[in-house]
C-alpha cells in the first residue's frame, strides 16, 4: 500500500471514527420516524372513520397533515443530529415561505378556502349544490379545487377560494323540499272545483307529504288565467320526478274534468 493511499484510508477512518454513529443514529431515527408518522396517520383514520357520519374528505386530510408533520419535525432532528442549527434553518424557511406565498397568493388562497371548507362542511361528497352559478353532484373536495358533476354528466372543476367567497345552495341539506306550481284555469271555470281537483290529484301521489299539509289557493287574476299557486312538500330526492309526475297528471284530470287550462290570446275585431 503506497503512502498517499495510507492517508487516505487512515483520514476516512478517522471521518468514520468521528462522525459514523451520527450517521447511524440519524439513518435510524430518520427510518423509525418515517414508520411511526406513517403508523399515526393510519391511526387517525381508523380512529376518524369510526366517528359516525364524520367526512371521508375531511378524513383524508387530517390523515395526511399528521404525517407530514411528523415527517418534517423528523427531518428537523435528523439534521440537528449533524449539528445544523435548526433555528436558523426555520428563520430561513419562514422567509422563503412568505416570498412564496406572496408569489403564489392566488394558490394560497384555495388552500385555505379548502380547509375551511373541509373543516366547516357547508357541503359533502354526493350533495347536489349550486356553487358560483353552477349546479351539479359534488364528487369530490381537495385542497385546492371542488369538483362537479352536472346533471347532463358534464365535470366542473370550480376553485375553492369562488366556492367559499360565494353563496352555496345545497339542495341535499335538509329531508324534505316543497315543489311550487302555477296552475291557470279559465275565467268561466268553477274555481272550487279546481281547487278540489288539484288537491285530490296530489293527496293520490303517495310521494307528497301530509305534513307539511299541501296549499292550493288563488294567487293571481292573470290576463287570460285565473292563477292556482300550488305548494307541495316532498322527499327530496322524489323532488324533480314528482314535480315531472304532477304537471302531466294534472293536465290530464283537469281537462277530464272539463277544466281549461288558457294560453295567452288576441281576439281580433274587424270594422268596416
Amino acid at each position: 500500500m503506497t503512502e498517499t493511499t495510507q492517508e487516505i484510508v487512515n483520514q476516512i477512518s478517522a471521518i468514520l471514527a468521528t462522525y459514523g454513529l451520527n450517521v447511524l443514529g440519524a439513518l435510524i431515527l430518520l427510518i423509525l420516524g418515517i414508520w411511526i408518522a406513517g403508523r399515526m396517520a393510519a391511526l387517525t383514520r381508523r380512529s376518524l372513520g369510526r366517528v359516525k357520519n364524520f367526512d371521508v374528505t375531511l378524513i383524508r386530510f387530517l390523515s395526511s397533515l399528521v404525517r407530514y408533520t411528523l415527517i418534517a419535525v423528523t427531518l428537523l432532528a435528523v439534521l440537528d443530529r449533524f449539528g445544523v442549527e435548526t433555528t436558523s434553518l426555520i428563520a430561513v424557511l419562514g422567509a422563503a415561505g412568505l416570498a412564496i406565498g406572496l408569489a403564489l397568493q392566488g394558490t394560497l388562497s384555495n388552500v385555505a378556502a379548502g380547509v375551511m371548507l373541509l373543516i366547516f362542511r357547508p357541503f359533502k361528497i354526493g350533495d347536489f349544490v349550486d356553487l358560483s352559478g353552477e349546479s351539479g353532484t359534488v364528487q369530490g373536495i381537495t385542497l385546492f379545487v371542488t369538483e362537479l358533476s352536472t346533471g347532463d354528466n358534464v365535470q366542473v372543476i370550480i376553485p375553492n377560494a369562488q366556492v367559499w367567497g360565494s353563496a352555496v345552495k345545497n339542495y341535499s341539506f335538509h329531508a324534505t323540499r316543497r315543489i311550487d306550481l302555477v296552475i291557470g284555469v279559465g275565467y268561466d271555470d268553477d274555481l272550487s272545483k279546481a281547487q278540489n281537483v288539484i288537491l285530490d290529484v296530489i293527496s293520490s301521489d303517495d310521494r307528497s307529504l301530509d305534513e307539511p299539509a299541501p296549499l292550493v289557493a288563488v294567487s293571481e287574476l292573470g290576463d287570460s288565467s285565473v292563477n292556482f299557486v300550488v305548494r307541495i312538500w316532498c322527499a327530496s330526492g322524489d323532488y324533480w320526478r314528482l314535480r315531472f309526475d304532477l304537471l302531466k297528471t294534472l293536465k290530464e284530470r283537469l281537462d277530464r274534468e272539463g277544466l281549461s287550462i288558457p294560453y295567452p290570446q288576441h281576439d281580433v275585431h274587424l270594422i268596416k
